[in-house]
């Protein structure tokens, strides 16, 4: 009995969550390669990814999920190019009490985009901060116009397992579906 592995990659912004939503789902110790932050984003963090985070997720017997994250910094863009073009599915995680990350998290879901046609979610982080942006003004801050326009976005806490669960159970019907689709076209 062969197994499948579906590889999710989860990417965003510096402090978007990435690394704590890998570490909140895997079942095993999560590989990273966070070194001391030592440019300004020592002010925001005292760790950060300059390569990739990876774990695993046994969905059942013969399918498991492997995740990556990619590193937050544009200066590591070449790690996004490495993981997308494997990826089956990526989840965009975006801060959402620091609207200043928006541009910067179109800029990567444009990357992300050029470089790869799989389904994808955006992972709305922080929501229960001061000043946090409601979903729908986030989309529209992303340039989506309405529901046809946008990829799902949800809220997702990176802290609480079942949040992200949740993100990988929506990730996963997509990519089914998108699956579904494909078969019916051959």
């Amino acid at each position: 009995m062969s197994s499948e592995i579906l590889r999710i990659v989860v990417t965003g912004g510096v402090g978007a969550g990435k690394t704590t939503f890998i570490r909140t789902i895997s079942e095993i110790d999560v590989v990273d390669t966070d070194k001391r932050a030592t440019d300004e984003l020592a002010e925001l963090k005292e760790k950060t990814t300059v390569a990739l985070d990876f774990g695993k997720l046994t969905i059942t017997p013969t399918q498991s999920l492997h995740l990556y994250g990619t590193p937050g910094q544009s200066r590591f863009d070449f790690m996004w190019d490495i993981l997308i073009k494997k990826a089956h599915a990526y989840i965009l995680l975006i801060d959402a009490h620091r609207p200043n990350q928006f541009r910067e998290a179109r800029k990567l879901l444009n990357f992300m985009n050029q470089n790869a046609s799989i389904p994808e979610l955006i992972g709305i982080t922080h929501t229960d901060c001061d000043n946090a942006w409601e979903v729908e003004d986030i989309a529209l801050a992303l340039g989506f116009q309405d529901e046809t326009s946008s990829p799902p976005l949800i809220a997702v806490n990176p802290n609480e397992r079942e949040s992200v669960f949740q993100a990988l159970i929506a990730i996963i019907e997509q990519l089914e579906s998108t699956r579904k689709t494909q078969m019916k076209e051959r």
